[in-house]
């Protein structure tokens, strides 16, 4: 197999790179790897953290980082921690408790090492690496838009099933249909996908998605064996896989291709 790597560091920025400005938020792009200066903005929306869940519901939407960013549904959005997270570092998104008392982004780091709340640090740098060169990124397997998703099955949250730790299920979340049927958490120890990557696009509509330009899998040591890169294109092959790598804010990405090799005489 042949191995096509991409990366870069998020230890280069120049202080012009990071600097947004109010207006055209999705066509603002930062270098591979940068790390956004916290900005002063007028435009600064407000979300509100549901810990059963381990979510936050958007309670003032300001910007256009709303068209790529959360789950629309039933005229609300929720937003995971690392979409929180990316916001909150840019300065676009105060984030605040269930007293309305805000959390600071010491607090949000904090969330981010919470295993319930379906993310971890290494996941975050590779989201925040291609929200930062303007990919569109959501987690595999959950719909951007909860329109027509209904089932009466048992369902799962982004942090695990709730029902089974004795949560009760919020029903307008239910019946809104915010939980997904048979969706996990960010597994960073098992080997399958973890985001679905969509290219920059300006005409981008949460409730016509398309298919995504790839599957990114993350993973931690050495790179996969052949026989499991099979078994996930097998099992995961509606689009390519690619895969990541973090080392020390490192970010990497790799794929494999087939090659035949000449047959000798």
């Amino acid at each position: 197999m042949e191995v096509e790597d991409w990366e870069s560091s998020s230890a280069e920025l120049s202080d012009t790179e990071a600097n947004l400005k109010d207006t055209n938020d999705e066509d603002l792009y930062f270098t591979p790897g940068s790390l956004p200066k916290l900005q002063f903005r007028s435009d600064i929306s407000k979300a509100r953290w549901d810990d059963e869940i381990g979510m936050a519901e958007v309670v003032e939407k300001k910007g256009k980082f709303w068209t790529t960013t959360g789950i629309a549904h039933s005229g609300k959005i929720h937003c995971s921690i690392e979409e929180i997270l990316f916001l909150a570092e840019l300065g676009a998104l105060v984030l605040m408790d269930d007293k309305d008392t805000c959390i600071s982004l010491k607090d949000i780091y904090g969330k981010m090492g919470d295993e319930k709340n379906g993310c971890c640090w290494e996941l975050f740098e590779v989201y925040r690496h291609l929200k930062s060169l303007g990919y569109i990124v959501q987690r595999h397997g959950v719909p951007w838009s909860m329109k027509g998703v209904r089932s009466n099955h048992t369902f799962d949250f982004f942090q695990g099933t709730l029902e089974n730790n004795g949560v009760t299920i919020d029903p307008e979340l239910e019946d809104s249909a915010l939980i997904v049927e048979n969706v996990s958490n960010l597994q960073v120890d098992e080997l399958r996908p973890n985001f679905d990557i969509y290219l920059p696009n300006s005409k981008f509509r949460k409730s016509s998605p398309g298919d995504p330009a790839f599957l990114l899998c993350f993973i931690r040591g050495s790179p996969p064996s052949k026989a499991k890169i099979e078994a996930l294109e097998r099992r995961f092959g509606q689009a390519p896989l690619k895969f990541c790598h973090v080392d020390q804010g490192r970010v990497s990405f790799f794929s494999f291709k087939k090659v035949e090799l000449p047959v000798l005489p």
